[in-house]
This record gives structure tokens, sequence and C-alpha cells, in this order.
């Protein structure tokens, strides 16, 4: 202990004086003595120099390393030996060697090295025997009271630290409630203000409990610290908060001029993106026309340009992360892009097969299209998938990879021309002439709502059948969205008109007998003849 210590070397001054002159019997030459001391005791003195250490310095040493060993606990007179060489002979306590005695100190006390040695060690063991069971008993109850006390200080501590936050928690929600709002992006609801008090008041708990357990922590080594049984976990648990923080700030110093790296390339970057976002807006626009470019490509080509942009800066700025160079960092990207290029075939083959779409412009949003047997308006258009609203409101999701392999039909690509030609057939037996079912079939569909009236409909023949003709309507109409509505009106107008002129109109599987059976038409329009017979 280093009060032991201090009163050890002080007594030593006070009693023996650095520097006692001694005649001898033969000289008058004065001798400097100094003494080693232990437990408040001199246990003998060093009078002579060795190589540059002077008498002082031998003895302040020995006294020193003596002291720690008392401080360590590690002290045991069974340890004590000596080891004799041509030179000197060294005191040791195990491995650790004590002080040493040359032939000067053995000619100053008329003895042999060996035996001064003896003497020497006759002397510490003398004064340990006398002093160590009292010092001992000081020194564990001025440890315990210690250890006492740092406990009673972090207890407070923790009780100020627990309390503070509670009651700086109650405050801030207290004093600023009303700026609690919740976070909301355009009309989505992200997090309501109610979560969002529960929110800080995890958080804030979360910080109370990191600063307990870090005090809880650093208080550990200083606890450790006081015994020396456990001193070297106190320079462990030390390391253990040292040695990262010594490292991060280190890293961090390091780090500096590649961060400037970064953020130029990131600056550069943000701000060619922002060039490509307003060429993008113009050309979507139409204020800014590119030859051979069409106005719906902008978005997904100069999406295209920003990732290129993007990927392009990552690359640039990779070199320059922290442990960028590491075995560990570079393990885990191979792993990474392994695990994307695996998992992510289907998804990159529908990329693909979005961007092709695009350039092919084989529909755009609003038109009204057939894929594979879905019929609908395309709400929707991914780089992975396309998604179509049905007539009867239902939403279909294809993939863009599907679409690609398949065959799409597209009934708006001219609403803004001719118009779409809309056709359905009839079959009418073979005595009823051909001008009068043309007129009849033109007739109905003239009366059909957005039907145009110019182009004109006209009617096909489309076969001659053993029974019957095959009549086709054709119809033009800009507004393909509303065809079902369309066909059904035509179908109408149809029946309506073929059965007010007495026409029947016949299928591939119904036939009439002309022998004594009545029309195949509604009563209302047989002829009053017919009906007589």
């Amino acid at each position: 202990m280093y009060f032991s210590f201090c009163f050890a070397v002080n007594a030593a001054q006070e009693t023996s004086p650095t520097t006692a002159p001694e005649i001898s019997a033969d000289t008058t030459v004065k001798v400097e003595k100094s003494p080693v001391v232990f437990f408040s005791d001199t246990l003998y003195f060093i009078s002579a120099k060795l190589g540059p250490y002077s008498a002082a310095e031998r003895a302040l040493n020995q006294s020193k390393r003596l002291e720690a060993l008392i401080e360590n606990d590690e002290f045991d007179t069974l340890l004590l030996s000596t080891s004799e060489d041509v030179v000197a002979v060294e005191i040791l306590h195990g491995e650790q060697v004590i002080g040493s005695i040359t032939q000067a100190d053995a000619d100053l006390s008329n003895k042999s090295k060996s035996e001064l040695a003896e003497d020497y060690i006759a002397a510490i063991k003398i004064s340990f025997a006398t002093h160590n069971d009292q010092q001992s008993l000081i020194t564990n109850l001025t440890r315990t009271g210690l250890l006492i006390g740092i406990f009673l200080v972090l207890i407070i501590l923790v009780k100020f630290i627990n309390k503070g936050f509670n009651k700086l928690i109650d405050y801030i929600l207290r004093k600023w409630h009303k700026y609690f709002k919740g976070i909301k992006i355009k009309d989505i609801e992200i997090l309501s203000g109610e979560r969002q008090e529960k929110l800080f008041f995890l958080g804030m708990r979360v910080v109370k409990l990191i600063l307990i357990i870090l005090l809880l922590y650093l208080s550990l080594p200083i606890i450790f610290s006081i015994f020396p049984a456990t001193k070297g976990l106190a320079t462990t648990l030390l390391y253990y908060i040292t040695s990262p923080v010594k490292l991060i700030l280190l890293g961090f110093i390091g780090f500096i001029p590649e961060l400037f790296m970064i953020l130029v390339v990131i600056f550069i970057t943000y701000y060619i993106t922002k060039g490509i976002n307003f060429i993008s807006l113009e050309v979507e626009r139409e204020t800014l026309s590119i030859p051979g470019f069409y106005p719906e490509w902008a978005k997904p080509t100069f999406n295209l340009f920003k990732i290129i942009v993007m990927a392009f800066a990552f690359i640039v700025i990779f070199n320059y992360l922290p442990f960028s160079d590491s075995p560990a960092f570079q393990g885990v990207s191979v792993f990474l892009g392994l695990l994307i290029s695996l998992g992510s075939s289907s998804a990159i083959s529908n990329i693909i097969a979005g961007l092709v779409i695009i350039y092919m412009r084989a529909f755009k949003l609003g038109d009204r299209v057939k894929i594979g047997d879905t019929t609908g308006d395309v709400i929707e258009k991914t780089m992975l998938v396309t998604r179509l609203r049905t007539i009867k409101n239902e939403e279909v999701t294809i993939p863009n990879a599907s679409i690609l392999a398949g065959k799409t039909i597209n009934y708006s690509v001219e609403s803004n021309g001719p118009g779409l030609i809309l056709h359905s057939t009839v079959t009418i037996g073979y005595d009823v002439p051909w001008r009068k079912v043309h007129e009849l079939l033109i007739s109905a569909a003239m009366k059909t709502d957005m039907i145009l009236k110019a182009p004109s409909p006209f009617v096909l023949q489309t076969s001659l059948d053993d029974f019957y003709v095959s009549y086709q309507i054709n119809a033009y109409t800009t507004t393909p969205q509303k065809a079902a509505v369309i066909y059904s009106e035509l179908h109408s107008f149809i029946q309506d008109a073929f059965s007010e002129a007495g026409v029947e109109i016949m299928s591939p599987h119904y036939r009439a007998s002309r022998e004594g059976n009545e029309l195949t038409i509604p009563p209302i329009y047989i002829p009053e003849e017919k009906n007589s017979n």
C-alpha cells in the first residue's frame, strides 16, 4: 500500500540519516550508509555503489521491491533464496531479484558475500514475522472499508440516475407533449402520436439502462484493484474498454481523408442525379424533345441511368470504406453477392423483361389489353410486374417475363386514329336475302352508342355453311374500355332488328324445319297469316 510505503520511507529517513559517517579504527574516511526499509524497520544498510547506481538508489530499489511484494500479497519467506556468481550474490524471491551483494559490500562488513546474504535474508524474515499479522489486519480493514464505500457510492449514483431520468422523461412529456404529433408522409401515417411517446419513453429507458450498466462496468476495475489477487482482472476489464475506444478514435482520425473523398463522390453523384431528374421531367412533359425518343421512355431510361451512376459511385466509395480490404469484409461481400445472384434470377429476368416491354411500347397506362387469357386496363407498370384491372374490377398481377414470353393484344392503339373495330357474327338461313341481312346488321350498329358513324359499320360474309350463312358485323369505336357494354347493346339491337323483320337467327346447334313448325322468333313479330295457319 502506498501510505505504508511512504510511512516506511519517512520512518527510515528519520531513524537513519541518509549519510551516516562512520570512522574506522584505522582511517577517518566517511562511508555513506543507506537503509533498506521493510515494515518501517531498517533491515540493513548499503554503503557501496554498484555500477551507475549509488548506495542510496540501491537501498531504495530494494525497499520498493519488498514493499511491492507485500502490496500484492505475494511475499512468502519460503521463496527467499540466494544465487551466487563471480560478480555478486543475488537475494531472490522466487524468480524476482530483491537485491545484490557485491564484494565491496562484503569488504565493508568484514564478511563474505554468502554470509552477508544470509544475514540480510534473516533480517527480512524477522521483520516479516513481527509485522505481518498487524499489517495484514490493517490492510484488509482498509480495503474492506474502501469496498463498502465504493458500493455505497454506486447505490447512490444508480438511484440518482434512475430518479433523474424518470423526472426528465416526465418533464419532457409534460413540457413538449404538443410536439408528439406522430410522423406522416403525405397522407400515410407512419407513426401515431401515442406510439411516438411510447417510443420516446422506451428509448430513454434504454439510455438509462446503458448508463447504469456502463457505470457498473467502470466500477468493476476500481473494485478489483483494491485486492491484489484481482488486480489483473481490473487491468483486463479496463483494457476491454480502452482498447476499442482507442482503436475507434485512431481509426476515425485515420479515416478523415477517406471521409472527405467519400463526401466529394456523394456530392457529385447527388447533383448528377438531380440533373438526370430534371432532364427526365422535361422530356416527360415534352418540353424537351429528343428525335426517336418517346416521352414514356423518359422515366425508366433516366432511372436506369441513375442506377448506373449510383452503382459507379458505390464502387468508387467502396475502396475508401473502413476495413474494406479486410478478409472478413470481403468474405461478407462475396457471400452477399452470391446470395443475391442465386436468389434473384427470376427477379432479374422480370426486370430485363420490363425494360424490353417499355422500349417495345407494347402498351401504356390506361390501355385496354389482353395478356394471355386476361383482358383489362393497365393500371400499373413496374420493372417486375404489370397490373391489370378487368371489367369485373379484378386486379391481376402478371410477371413481366410471362408477358414477354407470351402474346399481348392492345385494343387501345388505334383509339386516337380510325378507332378499334368491334365485330360479332350471326348465322342466317339461306332463305333470307343477304342484302337484307346487311341492312339489318348495319342499322343495329348505327343505333348503338359509342359506335362511330364514320367510318360507317360494314358486314363481311365469313362462311357459307351447310344450313346457314355467317355474317360478321364490324363497327368502329374510340372507347375500347367500354367494349363489353358496346357488345351487349349491339347484340340487343341486332335481336330487335331481326325480330322486327321476321328473320330467324340460326346457330350451329339449331335447325328448324319449315313443314308445319312455327318460326323461331318472338310471337309478337310473327305475321298474322302465319298465326292463322
